[in-house]
């Protein structure tokens, strides 16, 4: 039985992405983790911390995806205005709640919040909590919507509570083969001719260079491995053809 593919969209966000000072990490690390789920990354945004456009990303992309990953902006400060943004797109009131409160209260050991580590308590109502076993304090889901920390070792680990809520499609494979010495423009016309002849095959061309000299490295991907097989050998011959012996780097979901 073949199931239909499931996509999702990652949201980061923050200034200091934008401003180039931080270097995301966590789309990569996102992709990765839903991938043998059965879950493609198919859009990824990067906005301000302006509330109107993590408003308008939030409605557009909840209603063109599966799931959306929106990581950034649920911290203490006075600039982590995510939490409000996600109520105010659903439409929902957010206060401090009490189960997060609790969860806080555990770990720092007090009952007495500041203002700051209160706001990490603020979540919109009806969502469902998400762990994080690193720094404690709760992301949250609401609808199809999962919000994140930004930090990518806080993130990852939040991602071990979001697995099991996540209802896949078809897992999506790869077949990379490396041919040194190989130019782009002279298998672009036979790699448009393998995509037109293969519908459930995408193929793509990333070419490299280094110290050894050039190449490129041609992929298949596809969630029939029939067709994947057919797909990497088709590759093997169009490579072959440019007088380059392929090289298989990998063969990894």
């Amino acid at each position: 039985m073949t199931h239909r593919q499931v996509n999702a969209a990652v949201l980061l966000i923050g200034d200091e992405l934008l401003s180039g000072r931080t270097q995301d990490v966590n789309l990569q690390t996102i992709a990765k983790f839903l991938a043998p789920l059965g879950v493609q990354v198919a859009e990824a945004r990067v906005v301000a911390d302006v509330p109107d456009e993590i408003i308008a990303a939030v409605n557009t992309l909840r209603a063109k995806y599966d799931y959306v990953f929106a990581t950034g902006g649920i911290g203490p400060t006075h600039d982590d205005k995510t939490a409000e943004c996600i109520a105010a797109a659903f439409g929902v009131a957010i206060d401090v709640r009490d189960d997060a409160r609790a969860i806080l209260e555990a770990h720092y050991k007090t009952t007495d919040l500041n203002e700051a580590r209160l706001r990490m308590a603020r979540i919109p109502e009806g969502a469902i909590l998400i762990a994080n076993p690193v720094s404690k304090a709760p992301g949250f889901q609401l609808g199809n919507v999962f919000v994140l920390a930004g930090v990518p070792s806080i993130m990852r680990g939040m991602l071990e509570d979001v697995g099991p809520r996540i209802t896949g499609g078809e897992v999506v494979r790869s077949r990379t083969l490396r041919g040194k010495g190989l130019r782009e423009g002279d298998i672009a016309a036979g790699l448009e001719a393998l995509e037109q002849g293969a519908p459930s095959v995408t193929f793509g061309s990333y070419p490299w260079f280094g110290p050894d000299g050039f190449g490129a490295n041609l992929v298949a991907r596809s969630a029939d491995p029939a067709a994947l097989a057919k797909a990497g050998e088709d590759l093997k011959t169009l490579i072959r053809a440019r007088g380059v012996e392929p090289e298989e780097v990998d063969e990894a979901a």
